[in-house]
C-alpha cells in the first residue's frame, strides 16, 4: 500500500480540546500547554476562538492567550473565528490563519447556530472579503460529515454540496471534514473523501475524527489508503461531543502519532514531547488522559 511519506498533523486541543471543560483554566495553563506543544515539532496549532465569551466561557480569554504565546516563526497558528466581529479581533492581536465552521446537516446548523446552512454561509462572507484583504489562511470545517445527532446518516453528496458553496469563495484554501459524534466507519469515510476528491486536490482537503465509537484510528487508516496527509487531532483525547452521550472527544495525538510513524510516515513531531504536554494538561484539569498511547508510555516510563 503506498501511503503519503509525510503527514502534516493539525493539532486542536488548545480550541476543540477546552471549549467544553466546564472549570475555567487560567490563561497562562492555556499557555503554558501551547508552548509545549509548539517545542514538540508540530507546525499547525490551534490556538482559540474568537467567539462570544457568552457562547464559550472557557475561551473568554482568547486574545490574552493568542497575545502571550511565544510564537515560533515555523509554526501555524490559527484561531475559529464565528463571524466578523470575531474576524475583527483576530486580526488585531495578528492571527495569520483562520478557521470557520458550518454542517453538512440542516438540524444541527439550526441548533448549534440557529441558522441554515446557506445563511451560516453568507455569514462568513464578510469574513472572506477581510482574510483576502489582509492575506490571511482560511480553513472551511463541515462537521456531522458521517452522521448527525438529529438526522442519523448524511450522504456524500449532502457533504458535497456544502463544500461547492464553501469553494465558491475564492478565499477558502482548505476544506476539513469533521465526524462531529465519532460514528463514521471506514467504508463511510472513504465514500465522502472519494466525493470530495472530485471537487479539490488533495493537498486541499483534511480530517476531523472524533473517537466515541472507537473508530477514529481506522477511519484515519482509510484515510491514509485514500491519500490524506492532513489531520487533526488533539492531545490526551480532549475534548468532547455535548450531542452524544459518552463521547471520548477528539482522536488523540499520541494515537495518531503511533500509528503513522509505526507505517513509517513522517510527521516531524516528537511523540513522547506531545505526552509530556498531554500530562500536564490533564494534571491541571484534574482528569484522566484519554490516549491509550500515552498512558502505556507514560506506565513504561513508571
Amino acid at each position: 500500500m503506498n501511503y503519503p511519506q509525510k503527514v502534516t498533523i493539525v493539532e486542536v486541543g488548545p480550541r476543540d480540546g477546552l471549549q467544553n471543560e466546564p472549570s475555567f483554566l487560567p490563561t497562562e495553563t492555556k499557555v503554558e500547554l501551547i508552548n509545549l506543544l509548539s517545542e514538540s515539532g508540530l507546525k499547525n496549532i490551534e490556538v482559540t476562538s474568537f467567539v462570544s465569551p457568552k457562547a464559550i466561557p472557557q475561551l473568554a480569554d482568547n486574545e490574552a492567550v493568542f497575545a502571550a504565546i511565544d510564537k515560533a516563526s515555523h509554526i501555524h497558528y490559527s484561531a475559529l473565528v464565528p463571524n466578523e466581529r470575531g474576524m475583527l479581533k483576530a486580526l488585531e492581536v495578528g492571527v495569520k490563519e483562520i478557521a470557520v465552521f458550518t454542517a453538512a446537516s440542516e438540524t444541527f446548523n439550526q441548533r448549534n447556530i440557529n441558522c441554515s446552512i446557506a445563511e451560516s454561509i453568507h455569514r462568513f462572507e464578510p469574513v472572506f472579503n477581510l482574510a483576502q484583504a489582509h492575506h490571511i489562511r482560511v480553513r472551511a470545517y463541515i462537521s456531522c460529515v458521517l452522521g448527525c445527532p438529529y438526522e442519523g446518516s448524511i450522504s456524500p453528496k449532502q457533504v458535497a454540496s456544502v463544500a461547492r458553496q464553501l469553494l465558491a469563495f475564492d478565499a477558502v484554501n482548505e476544506i476539513c471534514l469533521g465526524d462531529t459524534i465519532g460514528v463514521g466507519t471506514p467504508k463511510q469515510t472513504k465514500a465522502v473523501i472519494n466525493e470530495i476528491l472530485e471537487l479539490i486536490p488533495l493537498p486541499r482537503l483534511a480530517m476531523h475524527f472524533h473517537d466515541t465509537y472507537g473508530q477514529a484510528i481506522a477511519n484515519i487508516y482509510a484515510s491514509l489508503e485514500c491519500g490524506i496527509h492532513r489531520f487533526d487531532s488533539s492531545v490526551a483525547g480532549l475534548g468532547g461531543c455535548p450531542y452524544a452521550r459518552g463521547a471520548t472527544g477528539n482522536v488523540a495525538t499520541e494515537d495518531v502519532l503511533y500509528l503513522l510513524h509505526g507505517l513509517g510516515i513522517e510527521t516531524g513531531v516528537d511523540i513522547f514531547k506531545i505526552v509530556a504536554a498531554g500530562d500536564m494538561i490533564c494534571k491541571a484539569l484534574g482528569k484522566k488522559n484519554q490516549s491509550k498511547v500515552a498512558n502505556a508510555l507514560m506506565a513504561n516510563q513508571a
